[in-house]
């Protein structure tokens, strides 16, 4: 699932992030970890990523980076509003510069109508600066969707740093 280009992805982004002396943590749902896996498969990257939260359950967001289980409650736990939570509250938690997440419903099953297989939010916090979040829907299975978030949270982070 981690081929060579997010690799080198990866890569790019944790040298971006050295460069300008921040470091980053993840709050993840549907891909499981992948994104910090992603970017710890990559020699130094102790220099940059603090922590990686896999948040798979409501009560994981809640307990982990402080969803508001009356949020989770509302707006259900594959939204715009939870993805925002999560990011902020990893960046609370971990004490990094910047924090991604992303929740959605990787599939096969698990979609509906308002919520289809392959719908993913995603989101980037920085203290002092607006948290920015992303809506796509990814096709294919669960794997390419899983590997597409992972590539779409790099091209948030780098989107959050073209900000600062």
């Amino acid at each position: 699932m981690l081929d060579e280009e997010t690799l080198a992805e990866a890569a790019a982004l944790l040298e971006a992030l050295k460069a300008r002396g921040l470091t980053l943590a993840t709050a993840e749902s549907c891909t499981g970890g992948l994104i910090a896996a992603a970017l710890t498969s990559v020699a130094g990257s102790s220099a940059v990523v603090l922590a990686g939260f896999v948040t798979y359950s409501n009560e994981a967001k809640t307990a982990m980076v402080d969803v508001p289980a009356a949020l989770i409650g509302r707006v259900g736990a594959v939204s715009e509003e939870v993805a925002r939570a999560m990011a902020e509250g990893a960046l609370a938690r971990s004490g990094a510069s910047i924090a991604l997440s992303c929740t959605g419903v990787a599939g096969p099953g698990g979609g509906s109508a308002e919520k289809p297989v392959g719908l993913v939010h995603l989101a980037a916090a920085r203290l002092g600066h607006p948290t920015l979040h992303s809506r796509k829907v990814f096709p294919g299975d669960r794997t390419a969707i899983r590997a597409a978030t992972v590539r779409e949270a790099f091209a948030l982070a780098r989107s959050l740093m073209g900000a600062i």
